[in-house]
């Protein structure tokens, strides 16, 4: 009998284990949290890539601190070079190879449009793309949460001030021919058609086009007061730079994405001043105590040669909300558990704008849109930037 009973006591003992290892959570250990991440260190938009190495500090200042209830994070970042299928290829490498928990950030409409399906129908929650696409909210996602103030409203802003503020009357627009530009096209359009007018140009850039002659050729034959710039870094600084030799000069506009300025004005060599974009952040210099406590982790933690600026700490900005709901759970770390928790963040405020979200409903694509305000900025001498609006969201 006693023999028996030892025998059933640890068929129970090893099926109880089997039965806890089975249920675990993907990406998730007593002692771990595994969070992945991609971000172009290479390629066009390699200036992008310091939003992936921000996220990395962050982290590494949680683990000294003891990580989120006990666990450490596991951070795992890959190069997708701004290249759609590397995206895709890297994302199910990691994600079917070690397990991933959840996505954090990520850089680029295109990339995040290439993995979005693949994540939502697994319910892998991805918190903070680094992009502004209406993809992210139209149709709203259970385990997507966008933080990006969306590109369209950025551009209804940008409008909105040249028309009313700098009375601009003829204005135009060179983007990024993508998901990305076509979405500030189209926010720009709306805007204009509120006062009454339309876009005076149109110029769709390739990723791939180096000689911008054609497109100032463009803008200049359509007589514009005022272009705005939804193009990568190096594109927007290509453009300025041919404008100011074929000698057009009007006043340029551009997205967050290009508010970086000291980084603008060394690529640019100067030429990037008098520039007024969005800004979805506290800016560089700003000595809030959470900003100065960032400043310490980079000090501490950042390779040798970082750069503190916006692209930097944007990869801060973007995951807040996902330590917010990680810390929310408790040690009972599940996926669903962390979507309830992220369904509950009010009114929340790190080194960006306001973060509000709310329980998912398929009609309401806000209740995954956390940051809906920003401010415009202008670029002046030596890269600082000076503040024209205080906090705003569009009409």
């Amino acid at each position: 009998m006693k023999k028996t009973t030892f025998l059933l006591l640890a068929v129970l003992v090893v099926f109880l284990g089997l039965a806890s290892i089975c249920t675990a959570e993907e990406g998730v250990t007593d002692t771990t949290i595994r969070i992945g991440q991609w971000g172009p260190q290479t390629g066009p938009a390699a200036p992008w890539g310091a939003v992936a190495r921000g996220t990395g500090v962050l982290f590494q200042m949680i683990n000294e601190e003891g990580g989120i209830h006990g666990r450490k994070i596991e951070y795992h970042m890959f190069d997708d070079a701004y290249n759609p299928a590397k995206t895709k290829a890297g994302v199910k490498e990691l994600q079917e190879g070690i397990g991933i928990f959840g996505w954090a950030s990520g850089v680029g409409t295109a990339p995040g449009l290439a993995v979005k399906d693949y994540l939502m129908q697994r319910k892998i929650p991805w918190v903070g793309p680094a992009a502004g696409s209406l993809h992210w909210i139209s149709p709203p996602q259970k385990y997507l949460f966008a933080v990006y103030p969306l590109y369209y409203s950025e551009a209804k802003i940008l409008c909105k001030y040249a028309i009313e503020k700098l009375g601009k009357k003829r204005i135009a627009i060179a983007y990024q021919n993508d998901d990305y530009g076509k979405n500030g096209v189209s926010g720009a359009e709306v805007e204009l058609a509120k006062h009454g007018m339309k876009l005076v140009a149109k110029v769709p850039v390739e990723l791939t086009d180096t000689d911008m002659k054609p497109h100032i050729m463009q803008l200049r034959k359509a007589r514009a007061d005022l272009v705005l710039l939804w193009v990568a870094p190096g594109h927007a600084v290509r453009i300025i730079g041919t404008g100011r030799a074929m000698r057009f000069t009007p006043q340029w506009m551009s997205t967050s994405t290009c508010s970086d300025f000291p980084l603008m004005m060394a690529i640019s060599k100067g030429l990037w001043r008098g520039v007024i974009t969005g800004s979805f952040a506290q800016l560089p210099d700003s000595t809030s105590p959470l900003m100065l406590k960032y400043k310490k982790a980079f000090e501490k933690y950042a390779a040798k040669g970082e750069r503190w600026g916006v692209f930097f700490y944007a990869g801060i900005g973007f995951v807040e909300p996902m330590v917010e709901g990680l810390k929310r759970c408790g040690r009972n770390l599940t996926r669903e558990r962390f979507v309830k928790e992220m369904e509950g963040i009010r009114n929340f405020k790190g080194i960006f704008g306001r973060i509000d979200y709310a329980p998912f409903d398929p009609n309401d694509p806000y209740c995954r849109q956390g940051q809906k305000e920003l401010f415009l900025i202008q670029c002046e001498k030596g890269g600082k930037a000076k503040s024209l609006t205080g906090w705003m969201e569009p009409d």
